[in-house]
């Protein structure tokens, strides 16, 4: 493996934790070692975050245009260095190489996105109503920030954080995700490179989330707090973020529904369910999670899905040819497997796939299942596994209804060639955001985040700088 940083990342520099713990990451194709990475405890996180206030004052006074240009030539250097990040990525999280290096496109195109908005921040001026003073608005960074960032993609959703982040003229602490803090601290690496001052940036891997999250965020002077993960620890956060007022963004967990109507182009539904239900092997908060197909057309639907998923090519991320790797640990396999198995027993028919393989490492097929009744539990949880549940509608009150009927909101699939439908389903769905005739919503230049138990703020877009931002209003006589 290209080499890597396996030490703590504070104030510009490169340091073992203090009491010389280390953890080990693994390949889950294998389960082989890649990594002895140094294991941070609350005496460290308060060292990272100390780091960050001393730097905020100066890198919020650097001007926007520097902010942006480091942004811009970080982005550049990631693109030039798209597969050595590449290969970091599919081996700690098993996403096939191709996948990987378009994680690393997708991600620098948040560096690219927010160089370009560093320079756009901008406040108001305009006369009172009354016409006795004058308002005038003005934005300011809104301080250290801390992310916890996941391992499904463990460049882009740091990337999609740090982006506008050091736009807005914010420091930061990172905790990447256990299973893989070697993208981030390749990441750090980089953006030292380029020439980020000491202190901006600081990366904190632990096997201990849980007490250097708390100890960080019982801290004053952290004022921004950005998770990537379950809704059940989001919660919890939230919670905790009380204490000092701390502002949040939350990016939690999904249960996407597919919807597939009698007048859609089968072919290309089938194309898009290939996106949005197998991008990281269907381990993605934006996966489609349960597939709404007309009762008219759920068979052929089913048949060539099936035959699509049946060929995909299951391995180690490494090797040539695959186009599935292995899940992220025996855990998400023994979720997956189960909830397959109680799919099958409460009637759902196997189209393809469904039985968990006798071979080394952490794999499971592409599955696609047809009748699944709605009140099974695959429809009810978040797979974040290779499955694609079928379940039939008649009516699009019924289709509706039944994509609404959870208590996630992020997002949601739909196929159908009628415009008027298109309209009614942009007003009746409750998600965050929602693909027509597409598998693919995420996009940097847009604003992704959902409603409901998949949280709040945005990330990306015009909008995403904004969750960086303080906004101060200035009042002054008029003339």
């Amino acid at each position: 493996m290209e080499s890597v940083p396996e030490l703590l990342f504070i104030a510009g520099e490169w340091r073992e934790a203090e009491d010389s713990a280390r953890f080990t990451v693994e390949d889950p194709a294998d389960g082989s070692t890649l990594a002895e990475v140094a294991d941070a405890g609350e005496s460290d996180a308060a060292d990272a975050l100390e780091a960050a206030v001393a730097a905020q004052a100066a890198w919020a006074a650097t001007a926007p245009r520097e902010r942006g240009e480091l942004l811009r030539s970080a982005f550049e250097l990631m693109t030039e260095r798209r597969d050595e990040f590449a290969r970091v990525i599919s081996l700690e999280m098993g996403k096939p190489l191709a996948e990987a290096a378009g994680e690393v496109t997708y991600g620098a195109e948040f560096f690219r996105w927010f160089s370009e908005e560093a320079v756009r921040i901008h406040g108001r001026w305009m006369s009172a109503p009354d016409g006795k003073s004058q308002l005038l608005t003005a934005k300011r960074p809104v301080g250290p920030c801390l992310f916890v960032t996941p391992w499904n993609f463990p460049l882009a959703m740091g990337t999609r954080k740090i982006g506008p982040a050091m736009a807005a003229g914010c420091t930061m602490v990172v905790k990447p995700a256990q299973q893989t803090p070697l993208t981030m601290l390749k990441l750090a690496e980089l953006l030292s490179e380029v020439g980020l001052p000491a202190g901006v940036l600081n990366v904190v891997p632990t096997t201990s989330a849980g007490p250097v999250v708390s100890a960080l965020m019982a801290d004053p002077r952290l004022r921004k707090v950005s998770f990537t993960g379950s809704t059940g620890v989001g919660k919890v956060l939230v919670k905790q973020s009380a204490d000092n007022l701390q502002r949040v963004s939350m990016e939690l967990g999904g249960n996407a529904p597919f919807l597939v109507f009698e007048d859609a182009d089968i072919s290309a539904a089938v194309d898009g369910a290939m996106v949005a239900k197998m991008r990281n092997m269907g381990e993605a908060c934006t996966s489609a999670n349960r597939f709404l197909v007309h009762t008219d057309v759920a068979d052929e639907f089913a048949a060539a899905l099936g035959e699509r998923m049946g060929a995909l090519r299951v391995g180690r991320g490494q090797d040539d040819g695959v186009q599935v790797g292995p899940l992220i640990d025996a855990a998400a396999v023994d979720s997956v497997s189960k909830l397959v198995s109680d799919a099958v027993d409460d009637g759902a028919r196997v189209v393809t796939g469904g039985e968990r393989p006798d071979r080394k490492g952490h794999f499971y097929p592409p599955t696609v299942l047809l009748d699944v009744p709605p009140a099974a539990a695959i429809n009810a949880v978040e797979v974040f596994g290779p499955v694609a549940p079928i379940t039939t509608f008649t009516t699009e009150d019924e289709a509706i209804a039944a994509a609404n009927d959870t208590e996630y909101g992020l997002a949601s699939y739909a196929y159908t060639r009628d415009l008027a439908r298109t309209l009614r389903l942009a007003e009746r769905l409750e998600f965050g955001m929602l693909g027509i005739n597409t598998g693919l919503v995420s996009n940097p230049a847009a604003p992704f985040g959902g409603v409901k138990a998949s949280g709040f703020g945005r990330e990306g877009g015009f909008e995403g700088i904004e969750e960086y931002l303080d906004t101060t209003y200035v009042a002054l006589p008029a003339g």
